[in-house]
């Protein structure tokens, strides 16, 4: 099994991570006030009321763990797709995950047993990085942590999306964004697909 090197940080992906770590402290500051400005809540007339929303929800997050988690997968596949696609891009392909995962869980989100709670987290971002990360590299072996089974990039990300559609559907393991991961998903692809040819994000 090939190893690869640990993978260093790159510029954007050191933006993101300072980025979240600054917004998850201004949230233990002021409390409950950042999840009433910034957090993405249900229902388009919370979006349209405070569109910036779509964005901002992504620099909160429920508590370290899910901070730590997120910027764990940012730093692991974040850092080798930049230096691929470069940072321009991969800030495109981040962004977009982050508007149409907040878009597809307002969509769904509520149509399949969603509970009214505010959505926060970096999670749409990191499923867009991950799914530009499988299909740069796709043969890369990325090992599972529960349970600890090795498997090529792509296959991992199908299983991963194809998991989070049936717990989304069935509305299992409630008090996750599902559908968010998923949209984040679309807007990895979309940078994938039409990314490179926009002048100089080649």
């Amino acid at each position: 099994m090939p190893v690869y090197p640990v993978p260093v940080l790159t510029p954007f992906v050191q933006f993101l991570i300072l980025a979240n770590v600054i917004g998850f402290l201004v949230e233990n500051l002021l409390g409950p006030l950042t999840f009433h400005w910034f957090a993405l809540w249900p229902g388009w007339a919370s979006v349209l009321a405070a569109p910036w929303t779509l964005v901002s929800y992504s620099f909160l997050h429920a508590g370290l763990t899910h901070l730590l988690f997120n910027m764990f997968a940012l730093w692991m596949f974040g850092s080798d797709l930049e230096r691929v696609w470069g940072t321009r891009r991969l800030a495109l392909g981040y962004f977009l995950g982050v508007v149409t995962g907040a878009i597809a869980q307002i969509m769904f989100g509520e149509m399949f047993g969603g509970q009214g709670l505010p959505v926060v987290g970096a999670s749409a971002g990191v499923f867009a990085v991950l799914l530009g990360y499988a299909v740069v590299f796709p043969n890369r072996t990325v090992m599972l942590l529960f349970p600890p089974i090795p498997m090529p990039a792509r296959v991992f990300v199908l299983l991963y999306a194809a998991l989070e559609l049936v717990l989304g559907v069935s509305g299992t393991a409630s008090g996750v964004a599902h559908f968010a991961h998923l949209g984040g998903m679309l807007g990895g692809w979309i940078a994938y697909k039409y990314g490179a040819s926009r002048s100089g994000w080649r």
